[in-house]
């Protein structure tokens, strides 16, 4: 018998960017019994490639969905080169402002312009582990109109991430699932060896005192698709649940 949680709908779309002088491919999820006379939430995720493969994220939905523990979402997947993953994502990166310029003004009207979204900032989910999480942070820093929820995995912030939510008057509208292994003390990057336990600690608190909403986990498990992979379905949960 078919494994009713197996029977996936991705479809792929090319969404030319002006900013990154380039096509970029992404991948969209649809829902079981998707109507397009219905809206949907809709998922960004940083990665997104690594999402659908090693996180599993499309047949997690499924099986979530069919359950009745979520309502009915769109994923997008957004994949990156991973050569220019560092500029695109990091904050201080040489490609992180054409990046952004390229979500904000290019894939976002691409996706919502196609598939029956809310298109409000509450139907919105911005999604991604380490720098993806990052860069999924700082769009919301720097869009709180467009961009009001995030979900962040072992998070890789920078200093000028924790500058960045200092400097917000307030981030009362925001709101964040951040997770972070209890193991990834000493995390090997482009940026060097990183203690994200420790800054996740940090940027956890910054966010607090600036009276952002997170939901914060400090789970077992290190930097990997492992840790990251059990995590989602508290994430969809939080963001996505009946």
């Amino acid at each position: 018998m078919e494994n009713k949680y197996l029977k996936r709908t991705i479809l792929k779309r090319e969404v030319k960017s002006s900013h990154l002088g380039e096509t970029r491919d992404i991948q969209i999820y649809l829902p079981p019994d998707y109507d397009e006379r219905y809206h949907y939430p809709v998922l960004y995720l940083q990665d997104g490639d690594d999402y659908f493969n090693l996180g599993r994220l499309a047949t997690r939905c499924n099986q979530m969905i069919l359950d009745g523990e979520i309502v009915p979402i769109i994923a997008v997947a957004v994949p990156v080169d991973k050569k220019k993953r560092t500029a695109e994502y990091s904050p201080v990166g040489e490609r992180n402002k054409r990046y952004k310029s390229f979500f904000l003004e290019e894939l976002i009207p691409a996706v919502e312009n196609e598939f029956p979204t809310g298109g409000s900032v509450e139907d919105r989910v911005l999604g991604g582990s380490s720098l993806g999480g990052t860069v999924s942070l700082h769009l919301a820093l720097d869009y709180p109109l467009l961009f009001q929820r995030v979900l962040s995995q072992s998070g890789a912030f920078l200093k000028a991430t924790l500058e960045a939510i200092r400097q917000s008057p307030d981030l009362s509208h925001l709101e964040i699932y951040q997770s972070i292994g209890k193991s990834e003390t000493a995390v090997s990057t482009h940026m060097g060896i990183l203690d994200l336990l420790t800054r996740n600690r940090e940027v956890h608190r910054a966010l607090q005192e600036q009276e952002a909403r997170v939901l914060y986990r400090e789970k077992e498990g290190d930097h990997t698709w492992g840790l990251w992979q059990q995590d989602l379905p508290e994430a969809l949960r939080f963001f996505f649940g009946k």
